[in-house]
């Protein structure tokens, strides 16, 4: 979600990003697993760490033609020497040793769009929404994919049509070159997109994730009508690797529509797998998998049941990609569930929420009138959706969130994990990690080649401002403790969290990100790295707090390195 800044001379613009349901949930769980991990007391392992994109950044970005965005929905990628980081909307690359090389660049710069909102002309760009990207170990490549809605000339209403955009490195360097594609995605049977009947006439590719194997990109989306109701399935689309990378002007593309009826799983958040340092599954003439959840599809939230998925002959990607197979079956899993409440924050200086709370303020320097609420806002979790999976050492990883109860008997959020044999579906690892006091959300893992993982996550709570946290995860023993990679400095202070201005849905994230570079592992956790008082955020520059923060909003992010 975004919003314009009133005090920005864009009329207070709200929604430049489509709102549309993105949940389908029936239901909330109810668990009865208590939390039981410990809190590290040291972390041994963490290699060192940094700060990456935040608020500011996001909105300060391309001379100020932004919106302010939240959730920042984090991408990160890391090889050769290089981590690359991307965000709801902005992007910015590293060197290994923490040094920032570009950035931060906006995403309708990087892909060659007008500004996402020309301030001194009111023209509006297209709208780019939900980053991901991946390095290949076997092409030397980085691809960085996002989805993108195109609009009505400059103005801000939607046209309909929507792409995924995908950049593809020219060298293993990402400071260099990139070529970009575009791929349809609206599946009304124009631009060559199949026609999937979506209610409005538009469907929405939303929340692309990207994956690997020897022979393929995976794309996967999560289909909505655009400018209706209706979900229609995961789409999983299988396109030429090789094609890609050698800037074909024709590339094979191949979709695999998972609301066909004739499937027999309910395909929401089909996740790909990426595979760490060129390992990949050979058998069936190459496999891909694939990994989703089922509880937000029953009326009481929980489910014992996620879904394998495989793409596999897809060394005939290039040849005959009619040849390409989708399979999915279903896997017996320690019982999960969707989080039933809010998590709770420590509590510390709100300046957003006091300025909208203080009489004439928010009027004043904001455009908006006052309200009224407590503070800090409760913020959301994840539901039970599959998060990050990646395939090593012969083995799929995954993690989603799951409804826990904490020890003063309320509920809360934790992390479950999944370490799966793809070839006879047995589980080597399959348990909850959570703690007492704190909720665990938006766990993304990353596994390296001989099979050591690390699961980033945020904690949250009474006692926790957001924090970036992290724990190791083995096929043997499961999920480890609980270690702090940053705590956070203040509670979240964002926009989504005033009731009529977020729609009274106070955005955390969608994902976190998580990757494997040889035996270390980079982790992107979103977190707070800031705190100031009301009287400092009416400071000029107004609402910046030194640069730390925007009006609207003050998330960040921060990179971590572990050695395994």
């Amino acid at each position: 979600m975004s919003s314009g800044d009133a005090d920005s001379g864009d009329g207070g613009d709200l929604g430049s990003k489509p709102v549309v349901n993105r949940g389908i949930a029936r239901g909330r769980g109810n668990s009865n697993r208590m939390g039981n991990a410990l809190r590290a007391k040291s972390s041994p392992e963490l290699l060192g760490g940094f700060d990456g994109l935040n608020f500011h950044d996001q909105r300060y970005a391309n001379g100020g033609n932004q919106f302010s965005v939240e959730p920042p929905d984090q991408g990160l990628c890391a090889g050769n020497g290089f981590v690359m980081e991307s965000v709801n909307d902005v992007l910015a690359i590293y060197s290994s040793a923490g040094n920032k090389l570009v950035g931060p660049v906006d995403l309708n710069t990087f892909y060659n769009y007008p500004a996402a909102i020309n301030r001194s002309t009111g023209a509006y760009g297209p709208s780019i929404t939900d980053p991901s990207c991946y390095y290949d170990q076997d092409t030397k490549r980085w691809f960085q994919v996002v989805l993108t809605l195109d609009r009505i000339g400059t103005t801000s209403a939607l046209s309909g049509t929507n792409h995924l955009d995908i950049a593809v490195s020219q060298t293993a360097d990402p400071t260099g070159a990139w070529t970009i594609y575009h791929l349809p995605v609206q599946n009304n049977g124009t631009q060559g997109t199949p026609d999937h009947g979506c209610q409005g006439g538009f469907c929405l590719g939303d929340y692309p994730h990207i994956g690997a194997d020897a022979n393929a990109i995976f794309l996967t989306t999560n289909e909505f009508a655009l400018f209706g109701d209706g979900f229609n399935g995961a789409q999983i689309y299988a396109i030429s690797k090789q094609g890609l990378v050698n800037g074909a002007a024709s590339i094979n593309v191949v979709l695999f529509n998972g609301g066909d009826p004739s499937i027999p799983a309910p395909a929401f958040t089909v996740w790909p797998a990426i595979s760490s340092g060129g390992q990949h599954a050979a058998a069936h003439g190459g496999t891909e998998y694939l990994l989703s959840s089922d509880a937000v599809f029953y009326d009481s939230g929980t489910s014992n049941t996620i879904w394998l998925w495989s793409v596999s002959n897809t060394s005939a990607i290039d040849t005959t990609p009619a040849a390409v197979a989708l399979n999915v079956s279903s896997i017996a899993v320690q019982e999960y569930s969707v989080p039933s409440s809010l998590a709770h924050q420590k509590p510390g200086s709100t300046p957003l929420r006091d300025c909208f709370a203080l009489t004439g303020c928010a009027p004043t320097y904001l455009g908006y009138p006052n309200i009224v609420y407590p503070a800090p806002r409760d913020l959301a979790v994840n539901d039970s959706r599959m998060q990050q999976v990646s395939y090593a050492n012969g083995k799929v990883w995954g993690t989603l969130d799951t409804d826990v109860l904490l020890g003063d008997g309320s509920h809360g959020s934790g992390i479950n994990y999944f370490v799966i044999n793809p070839n006879s579906s047995v589980l080597f690892a399959n348990g909850t990690l959570s703690l007492p006091d704190a909720n665990l959300t938006y766990g993304a893992a990353a596994v390296t080649q001989s099979g050591r993982g690390v699961i980033a996550f945020t904690v949250v709570g009474p006692n926790d401002h957001p924090s970036a946290g992290y724990a190791s995860l083995d096929a043997k023993i499961g999920a480890g403790d609980v270690h702090i990679a940053a705590a956070g400095a203040g509670p979240w202070d964002g926009f989504t969290g005033i009731p009529y201005l977020g729609g009274d849905r106070p955005r955390w994230g969608d994902y976190g990100a998580a990757a494997a570079d040889g035996n270390t592992i980079w982790l992107a956790s979103e977190y707070i790295a800031q705190t100031c008082t009301l009287a400092q955020y009416l400071t000029p520059p107004l609402f910046q707090c030194g640069g730390t923060r925007g009006a609207l909003g003050n998330w960040a992010t921060r990179i971590s390195a572990i050695g395994l």
